[in-house]
Parts: structure tokens; sequence; C-alpha cells
């Protein structure tokens, strides 16, 4: 949501660092202003240091999530409150609403792109950055909470609005999945439960449901996008995936969580049903992955050592920065993995 951008995918490292393994001001997803240097944190997860008890947390998805990111990554910044719009607001309502407000925020990375490669971003490749810039941050909404509260958000894009100037977002807390032994749940509280919260049986199920809640909120985004990126669903799909993982990913790490957000992303996003029933069996009649409409797999791989400049990562999709600066390939883009 900051100000710079290059062609690499974001790592969680707190700062800056080489070339396919940078901090959060340097990345097509990266949420912070250049200037971000915050320290890495050893803070522990909500769960395991307040639990549902902290002031407010039993009856909502997020608020105690949102204030532990906010003091490791203070560039961009959750608070819970009624969509806003004006100086400078974008409300996800108008985002999926109103195209001239789509191309506003497309318009945002296309000045930006211009003035970090002297030369014009082709409209597309800024679209797909102001989408990939877009469901980074807001994909946090969702997946934060599930990895700090074991508690999933059901939100939609009019509960929802961002500055990218400023890096702030406003969340309106609503209805939320938990589990049977959250205090919130009516199993575990002998006063009534929330009207908001919703039980469901295990991780799995919660798993699932933050998949569909997610899923539930970026069709209408990515079919807003679709036009402008001028690629199929399958491709938004897969860098929609990419945005996700990336961002719980970054997070996870400055939280000094990271080795957990890459195992729990991994087996949030696992293939599942594979499909592979045979060789000969039409692609229309394979089942499709557990995981969709995500692409199958987060992507990672064997970390990076010794300074190599070889990313954690293998994307789903490719950003196209390239197309602006020929030698501005990122180095987990499928383009190189996959030769």
């Amino acid at each position: 949501m900051g100000p710079t951008m290059s062609a690499h995918s974001t790592r969680p490292t707190p700062v800056a660092t080489a070339v396919g393994r940078p901090g959060p001001g340097t990345g097509p997803a990266g949420p912070a202003t250049a200037a971000f240097t915050t320290a890495h944190s050893t803070a522990t997860t909500v769960r395991g240091t307040t639990g549902h008890g902290t002031a407010g947390h039993a009856t909502a998805a997020g608020p105690a999530a949102y204030r532990r990111l906010g003091q490791v990554l203070p560039a961009l910044r959750v608070r819970c409150a009624p969509p806003r719009s004006g100086r400078g607001w974008l409300a996800g309502a108008d985002l999926v609403a109103r195209p001239a407000a789509l191309r506003e925020l497309i318009s945002h990375d296309a000045r930006q792109g211009l003035a970090r490669y002297g030369r014009p971003l082709r409209p597309d490749v800024a679209a797909g950055i102001g989408l990939h810039r877009f469901v980074w941050p807001v994909a946090l909404l969702f997946t934060l909470p599930w990895f700090l509260e074991r508690r999933v958000p059901l939100l939609a894009p009019g509960d929802i609005a961002l500055r990218r100037r400023t890096g702030e977002l406003t969340v309106r807390p609503g209805a939320f999945l938990c589990l049977p032994d959250d205090p919130a749940a009516p199993s575990t509280t002998t006063a009534p439960p929330p009207p908001s919260a919703r039980t469901v049986p295990d991780e799995a199920a919660l798993a699932a449901g933050l998949r569909s809640a997610l899923a539930d909120f970026l069709t209408p985004v990515l079919d807003a996008f679709r036009p402008e990126v001028r690629r199929g669903p399958r491709t938004l799909w897969a860098m929609a995936t990419d945005a996700v993982v990336e961002g719980l990913w970054y997070a996870g790490g400055l939280l000094g969580e990271e080795e957990r957000a890459r195992t729990e992303l991994a087996a949030l996003f696992a293939p599942g049903v594979s499909g592979a029933s045979g060789p000969t069996e039409p692609r229309a009649a394979r089942p499709a992955p557990e995981c969709a409409p995500f692409t199958p797999g987060a992507g990672f791989t064997a970390p990076a050592s010794g300074g190599s400049e070889r990313s954690d990562r293998c994307r789903a999709s490719c950003c196209l920065v390239y197309t602006a600066r020929a030698e501005a390939m990122c180095a987990g883009c499928p383009r190189v993995t996959r030769g």
C-alpha cells in the first residue's frame, strides 16, 4: 500500500534485504512506506497470551489481532469502525460498484510505476499491481484473526474502507466463525452467546470457513478488476492466492511466527482432492481441489541460505512488472521457477 514498488514478492523480514527477499516497502504487495524500519517482534500470539478474555474480544473477531499487527507493522493501521469515504478513503462497496473508483485506485499504482521506472506501466500491469496491493492488506482482516485467535470474520466489501496514501484500513466487525471451545461459543459460556458467533466443529471446518469467507469477499473484487487486468478467472485467483499467502507469511514473520505461518498456510491451501485419477480423464470431469477457487498449494520451498537470491516461495502468478524493466524479474516468479 506504500509508495514504492518493484517486481519482487514480499518475504517476512522487517526491513528490505537482498533481491528476491525484500521487505514490505519493495514488493508489488508491499503495504508499508519506504521509511519502514520496524524492529522484529518476539511477541507471542494473541491466542497464546491474552486468549479470548481481552477486553471487547469475547464478542468480536479481529480487534486484538489488528492491534497486534499495528504494533509490529505501524505503517498499516487497522481500525474497527464503519466504512469511510472522502479525503482519500475508498469504500469497498464503491470499489466493486463504481468503475471510476476502481480506476482511481489503479491510477495510484500507475503513477508510482512511472515514477519508479521512468516509463508508463502497461494499463493491465498497473491494474494487476493495484489488485495485489488491495488484496494483500485486506486479506489480513480475515487471516490474522484466524491465525492468532482462531476466529474467522465474515466480511463483505461493504464492511471495509482503505486509504492507500496513509496505509489505513477500517473494518466493521460482524459475524464470525469460532471453535466449540471459544468463549463466544454457546457450550462454553453461561451468558447468552453473541448473536454474531457461529460455531464450527473443528479446525478443518474453520479453515474451510476461512477459504469460503475469503472467496465470498474476493469474488466481486476480482470481477470488478477483471476488465482492467485483462486476465481470466484462473489467473486472477492465482494472483489472489499469492496476495493472501504473502500477507500472512510476512505478518507471521514480524510476530516471530514465520514457521507456523508457513505450516498453516501450506495446510490451508493444500491441494486436497488432486483430481489425478488417470491421465485419460477429461479435465472437466476431474473434481476441483478442496481449496478452490484458490490455486492449490501455498508455493513454499526449502528456505534459501548462504546469501542465495533464490526465493523461499514460488508464486502462482506473474506481476508482469518486467514489461516496464526487462531485468525486473521476481526470484519466485513462475516464469523463472517453471522454466
